[in-house]
C-alpha cells in the first residue's frame, strides 16, 4: 500500500480521495491526474476488498473510487459494505464493463457515480468534482433509463437475460467466466458450495441454459466481450 501525502498545512484544505483498484499501474494512473489538482489529494490506495475497508479506517477518506472487479471479489459488494460500514464517505464506481449493466446497480448499492474507463481521463474529475459537490454522476443515456424505470416506462420483460441476473448471481457468473470452480468462487465470496451451487441453477434458469458446459461457455464468452 503506498500513500501520498502533502505538508499538513496544505492537506487540511485538500479533499482526500482513495483508490481501490487491483491494478498498481492504474492506481498510479488515477494519482497522477488527481493530484493536478491542488485541491484534491490521493490519501490511500487499496488492491482488494479486504485492504480497502482498512484503509478507509485508517484514511478516513472523503470519497472512495472502486473499481467494480477485484482480484478478490466484486467491487460491488464493496460499495454496499462502505456504504453501510461509512455512511459519510461518498463513493464513485468505475469500470470497463458495459455502464447499461452496471451503472444503475452501483447507484442501487451506494454510489454517487458511474465512470467507464474508456472515457476521457477529465471525465474522472469531472465525476469526483459532481459527486463531491452532492450530485450524481452518469451518462445521460443511464440516466434516461433509469428514470424510465422509476416511471414504469421500462418493463422488466424489455431487460436483456443478463439484466436480470441478481448482483450476486452476476459475480458469480463472471467468476464462472474467469474459469473458477464453484469450490474457488464459494472461498473467494465466503459463501458455502451449495449456495454456489444454487446461484449456478439460478443463473441457468434466466439465462435459458441447459447444462454446465453452456454456462460455462457462455460465462467465458461474457467476459471476453465485457473486459479488457
Amino acid at each position: 500500500m503506498e500513500e501520498h501525502s502533502r505538508d499538513d498545512s496544505h492537506s487540511h484544505s485538500c479533499t482526500h480521495i482513495m483508490i481501490v483498484d487491483d491494478h498498481p499501474i492504474v492506481r498510479e494512473g488515477y494519482v497522477h491526474l488527481i493530484q493536478r489538482r491542488d485541491h484534491l489529494q490521493v490519501c490511500a490506495q487499496a488492491g482488494s476488498k479486504f485492504e480497502a475497508l482498512q484503509q478507509i479506517r485508517e484514511s478516513a477518506p472523503h470519497l472512495v473510487i472502486v473499481d467494480i472487479s477485484l482480484s478478490d471479489g466484486s467491487g460491488l459488494e464493496l460499495i454496499k459494505d462502505v456504504k453501510s460500514q461509512f455512511p459519510q464517505v461518498k463513493l464513485l464506481a468505475v469500470s470497463m464493463h458495459d455502464e447499461s449493466l452496471f451503472a444503475e446497480r452501483c447507484i442501487r448499492a451506494g454510489a454517487r457515480g458511474f465512470v467507464n474507463k474508456q472515457q476521457a481521463p477529465e471525465q474522472l474529475i469531472n465525476a469526483i468534482e459532481r459527486v463531491l459537490s452532492g450530485k450524481i454522476y452518469l451518462s445521460q443515456d443511464v440516466t434516461e433509463r433509469m428514470i424510465s424505470r422509476s416511471i414504469g416506462a421500462l418493463e422488466d420483460e424489455n431487460l436483456s437475460p443478463i439484466e436480470k441476473l441478481s448482483d450476486r448471481e452476476l459475480e458469480v457468473f463472471e467468476q464462472i467466466g474467469q474459469g473458477e470452480t464453484t469450490r474457488q468462487i464459494a472461498s473467494k465470496l465466503n459463501l458455502s458450495a451449495k449456495t454456489i451451487e444454487t446461484y449456478r441453477e439460478n443463473i441457468k434458469h434466466k439465462l435459458n441454459l441447459s447444462n454446465a458446459t453452456e454456462l460455462t461457455r457462455h460465462a467465458i464468452q461474457w467476459v471476453l466481450e465485457n473486459r479488457q
